[in-house]
């Protein structure tokens, strides 16, 4: 069996697993400097607090878009984006692309960039 997973660099792993929960991630293992997390049982995202003796500095993510594709729901991307407004998060879109689908772009508190796509 072959899958794909993105570890992801944070500065606070408290604040960050309470973010990616609130939006509807859910905790699968927890066991400092890591926790694992999963969207609908098939993405898997890691967050990782480095040592404390390197800092983080810099805008994480630069560049790069973290994909996830969600199930046909009627309220799927619209209910997420009403969760990451309640965080406060910088929310970009909903976008509907030339390639039929509708897309949301949400920045977690590290500054990675999450793109939640459905069909449009």
């Amino acid at each position: 069996m072959t899958s794909a997973f993105v570890k992801l660099l944070v500065s606070d792993l408290a604040r960050s697993q309470a973010f990616y929960e609130a939006l509807g991630f859910e905790r699968t293992q927890a066991e400092p400097p890591f926790v694992r997390l999963q969207w609908a049982g098939t993405v898997d995202i890691y967050l990782v607090s480095p040592p404390s003796a390197r800092q983080l500095e810099g805008r994480r993510g630069m560049g790069v878009l973290v994909g996830i594709r969600l199930e046909s729901s009627p309220n799927g991307l619209d209910e997420l984006l009403l969760r990451a407004q309640a965080q406060g998060a910088a929310v970009e879109g909903p976008t509907v692309q030339p390639w039929y689908t509708r897309e949301v772009i949400i920045t977690d508190p590290d500054g990675y960039r999450l793109n939640f796509i459905e069909p449009a």
